[in-house]
């Protein structure tokens, strides 16, 4: 059995954020040499070597990525048994309070997440919520998830992108996509195909093959907004999902793609443990209301 206390979880996991001992030490307000003594023991105890040590500082090992995901994790679930033993000790059955953590790719934070979090400050206004935008690329909104930096992430699910084994999560809305073009253009299908990378992870990519009109993209933006500025200007075309079409500008024209445009899902990932807290199954229980 590995015999880590919190307090030495919270040593790696500054080690690991600062990427170097004497920065931790810094943070922790403790010596450099005492976090070194307690990350030593650590990795005596978990039988692995968790940090490279050099001159540029701290690197977490393969190892110790994992470490830090556990030690992220099991440091949240003792934040979150504490908030909530306390809630039912004083009676009041588990109030819902403190920080709630949320990863969401930048459509969803821009134009899903305001009115969600709007509802659930109304009904619990003792929960922080703190959202930070992750690129929806590699391991994404659900990678902050499983390595213990978010509570929740809201995430594109399909069958290229499933729900990791770690997770658990549903989907919120199928959202279809659309072509984006200038306004007016006499002939919008000749344009430029701008694109960004995101969307690469979408479920597109078989139908789009199938299209002959559909030119490889030649021009690749930073996110949706940039692509929708771009398109803005007339620059080029796009081939966009709805959520990143809110508030698009009366320059660009929506045209539907018809009955056999592609879609992706949109939904949410948490860990087994945390879908069980009472702060993420009220930020479910929003999301679900937000899409009905």
């Amino acid at each position: 059995m590995t015999d880590l206390a919190p307090h030495e979880l919270r040593i790696l996991v500054a080690v690991g954020k600062e990427r170097g001992f004497s920065a931790a030490a810094g943070a922790l307000g403790m010596t450099q040499s005492a976090v070194s003594h307690s990350v030593r023991a650590s990795e005596r105890k978990l039988g692995a070597v968790l940090f490279d040590r050099g001159r540029a500082g701290a690197t977490p090992t393969a190892a110790g990525e994992r470490a830090l995901a556990h030690a992220r994790r099991v440091l949240r679930l003792l934040e979150v048994m504490g908030a909530e033993v306390r809630g039912v000790a004083d009676g009041t059955g588990g109030t819902l309070a403190g920080p709630l953590r949320i990863a969401a790719f930048r459509s969803a934070a821009l134009h899903l997440l305001p009115g969600v979090l709007e509802r659930l400050a109304a009904r619990h206004p003792e929960i922080l919520p703190e959202v930070r935008i992750v690129r929806e690329v590699g391991r994404g909104t659900a990678g902050e998830v499983m390595d213990g930096r978010a509570d929740l992430g809201v995430a594109t699910i399909g069958t290229t992108s499933p729900v990791p084994p770690q997770l658990v999560g549903g989907v919120l809305v199928e959202e279809g996509y659309a072509l984006v073009h200038p306004a007016g253009h006499p002939s919008p299908r000749s344009l430029p195909l701008v694109d960004w990378t995101e969307n690469c992870t979408s479920y597109t990519r078989a139908w789009w093959a199938e299209q002959d009109w559909l030119p490889s993209a030649t021009v690749e933006a930073e996110d949706d907004g940039a692509v929708l500025s771009m398109v803005s200007s007339g620059f080029g075309m796009a081939v966009m999902p709805e959520l990143s079409l809110i508030g698009a500008p009366p320059s660009v024209q929506i045209t539907d793609l018809g009955p056999e445009r592609p879609t992706r899902s949109v939904g949410y990932v948490t860990t087994p443990e945390l879908a069980r807290s009472l702060a993420v199954r009220a930020l479910i229980r929003e999301l679900r209301a937000s899409v009905r």
